[in-house]
């Protein structure tokens, strides 16, 4: 019997890795949650506040559930006090695999042996990460779905070296955040990922080629296949950059059916990243997307 985890880290105060924090403190963990920078960090946690408020005004959340959990966030922009005495270490930095390495191997020695490593990465090989950092059977994927507090998937990703004991803990940590888990083997892009970059992938060679515009594209996907939200639409969420980088590492791994579309490419390059810069395939307003031009 597993026993329940108290104390969740978050390295990292992007988009993600804030999400992540929001959910660990909402289901009664302290949440660290730690970034190199400051400013990100107080970024996050008025991101999070704004979030619970939303939750609040619409009845989801009472003001005491909303205390009580900005009560268990801990912000910090030290590393070892995030990880001291920390149960389970999730790194949610970005797609670069000498900086998880970097990362993994100061958590490593910051926090307790037993403690259960989780790399938020949506397509780098857990293996590696996990072998050139020195901890092979401790660590294991833990992609995460935006928004975490609402997305129930957990995507657990075992690495070759990942203990059977490290999976287990992984499963039980899912239920305590009240998640739905799929285990997979550490094959680039995993489950999740390989399907959904080609998917977007595809829908913007459509737009690139005039065959439709984002919005009849992604309400093809919604009204025909009962999509949630639209490929474009959810490409603007996790971020055009994000994918532009997904796509480059499973075009290099898989062949070219993942080469990133020239369309892409340009976008980031122009700074058109998506939601979390209010410009990507769509203008993002307070009321939500809104065509572009």
């Amino acid at each position: 019997m597993t026993e329940p985890f108290s104390t969740l880290a978050v390295i990292g105060a992007g988009t993600m890795g804030r999400g992540i924090a929001q959910l660990a403190a909402q289901r009664g963990l302290e949440a660290r949650l730690f970034d190199v920078s400051t400013a990100q960090v107080e970024r996050a946690i008025g991101d999070v506040t704004a979030q619970l408020d939303r939750l609040v005004a619409k009845g989801k959340l009472t003001e005491g559930d909303k205390a009580s959990t900005l009560a268990r966030l801990a912000p910090t922009s030290d590393l070892s006090t995030a990880c001291g005495g920390a149960a389970v270490v999730i790194e949610a930095a970005p797609e670069s695999m000498d900086l998880k390495v970097k990362l993994f191997g100061e958590i490593r020695e910051l926090s307790p042996a037993e403690a259960l490593l989780g790399s938020n990465t949506s397509s780098l090989s857990i293996t590696e990460i996990g072998q050139r950092a020195g901890v092979p059977d401790r660590i294991v994927g833990l992609h995460f779905f935006n928004p975490p507090p609402v997305m129930p998937l957990l995507e657990i990703v075992r690495g070759l070296s990942t203990s059977d004991s490290t999976v287990d803990r992984a499963r039980a940590l899912a239920l305590e955040l009240g998640k739905d888990a799929i285990v997979v083997q550490d094959f680039p892009g995993f489950a999740t990922s390989r399907l959904g970059v080609i998917l977007g992938a595809e829908a913007i060679r459509m737009l690139e080629a005039g065959v439709a515009s984002a919005e009849d594209i992604d309400r093809a996907m919604k009204l025909g296949y009962r999509h949630p939200m639209g490929p474009l639409e959810l490409t603007d969420l996790v971020g055009l950059d994000v994918r532009l980088a997904i796509l480059d590492h499973l075009h290099r791994e898989l062949g070219e059916q993942f080469r990133p579309p020239a369309l892409l490419r340009q976008m980031v390059r122009a700074g058109r990243l998506g939601k979390k810069v209010g410009l990507g395939f769509y203008r993002w307003t307070d009321e939500g997307p809104r065509p572009a031009e």
